[in-house]
């Protein structure tokens, strides 16, 4: 057994041989060397990627300018004639024997627009104007009586009661004069009211009757626009309309038509509507045939050229929380500014507040940065000065 152990050894140290220990001590440095090159290799690149991590994005900045921008009211309504006075059949009514004016027509006061029917009224008139005739001769008759009964009773020749009795006639013939002028004044009326005529001058808005139709009272035969004028009835939002005032010069537009009409406001109203929070505002205009009531249109009314802030378009974000913009801190950071937009302008979006003339505020892409984060600002031309 311990001569077999000692041949094991023996064999052992015949083979690890001075030269063979070096070998082997040479190709465990190597491995170690090429293990320490990796891991280097591996640090090197892990603090690479750190390194472009940490590199903070560019953004591009704007200064928050100022700028004059008009504040305008619009005023959304339709046209219509500033008095629009129905005109209907008075008295009787009848039927319609002729209409002599159509829609669109300019007409002068007093002329007759339409005749009804005076078959049964002229027969009436001409029946009470002999009435009067006859008994303003019977008058005249009894007043001449009573004069001669006077000139002969002083002298004794009619007696005192007779007298008196032509006087009484000669006053009951002058009542019943009265009495016929009186009716023949009612039957004229009724015959003058069967002509139809305009109130006033103006142009007629709307005609709704035809020859043949009954025209009963009060029912609407025309309308009139007195004098030709209109003027536009709108609605203005609550919060605007204590920035008008009457007097006030407007642009008013309808619609298929580019042009612009000049007017000036007119009235406001007294009250609100507790539905709509909209108030009312009218707006006279000059005569014109483009502008036919009913027609649709609106109103543009400068109220102020106040200095407001002006972002670009793209710097404003909105979300479920409202609008709001990013600004660029004093160590460069992303932060959350909520604002209000309160209109348009030709360079921009226009707020009221949320953001000051110091602010350096985010003008593209937003969107994409978080808020806390570092980002490398470079400043661009400002909107507006």
């Amino acid at each position: 057994m311990s001569s077999s152990l000692d041949g094991r050894v023996a064999a052992r140290d015949a083979w690890l041989t001075p030269r063979r220990a070096a070998r082997l001590a040479g190709g465990a440095a190597a491995a170690l060397a090429i293990l320490l090159g990796v891991r280097l290799a591996q640090t090197f690149a892990a603090k690479g990627k750190l390194n472009n991590r940490s590199e903070a994005p560019t953004v591009t900045v704007t200064r928050v300018g100022r700028s004059a921008v008009p504040t305008t009211v619009d005023i959304i309504g339709t046209i219509n004639a500033r008095y629009d006075t129905p005109i209907a059949a008075d008295g009787d009514g009848g039927r319609v024997s002729a209409v002599y004016v159509e829609a669109g027509d300019h007409v002068r006061r007093g002329q007759v627009l339409a005749r009804v029917d005076t078959s049964v009224l002229e027969p009436q008139v001409a029946n009470l104007q002999a009435a009067l005739e006859l008994a303003q001769a019977e008058a005249d008759l009894a007043a001449a009586e009573y004069h001669r009964a006077v000139a002969v009773g002083k002298a004794g020749a009619l007696s005192a009661e007779e007298t008196e009795r032509r006087r009484s006639n000669s006053v009951t013939a002058a009542a019943k004069v009265k009495v016929a002028a009186a009716q023949l004044a009612e039957a004229q009326a009724r015959l003058a009211r069967a002509q139809i005529r305009a109130p006033a001058d103006g142009i007629i808005l709307t005609r709704t009757v035809e020859v043949g139709q009954t025209a009963t009272p009060g029912s609407t035969l025309f309308r009139l626009a007195e004098g030709g004028e209109v003027e536009l009835r709108g609605e203005v939002a609550e919060q605007d309309l204590p920035l008008l005032k009457v007097g006030q010069p407007v642009n008013v537009r309808i619609t298929g038509s580019s042009r612009p009409y000049a007017g000036r406001v007119r009235l406001l109203g007294a009250v609100i509507d507790p539905q709509t929070r909209l108030g009312i505002a009218r707006v006279s205009l000059a005569a014109d045939p483009d502008l036919r009531p009913g027609a649709f249109a609106r109103a543009e009314v400068t109220v102020s050229d106040a200095e407001r802030i002006i972002l670009p378009q793209t710097a404003v974000l909105t979300d479920d929380k409202g609008s709001y913009v990013l600004i660029v801190d004093s160590t460069d950071k992303i932060e959350r500014r909520a604002v209000h937009v309160s209109g348009m302008a030709d360079s921009g979006v226009t707020v009221t507040d949320g953001v000051s003339d110091k602010d350096r505020v985010v003008a593209t892409a937003g969107a994409f940065l978080q808020v806390g984060e570092s980002v490398k600002p470079v400043t661009a031309s400002a909107g507006s000065s």
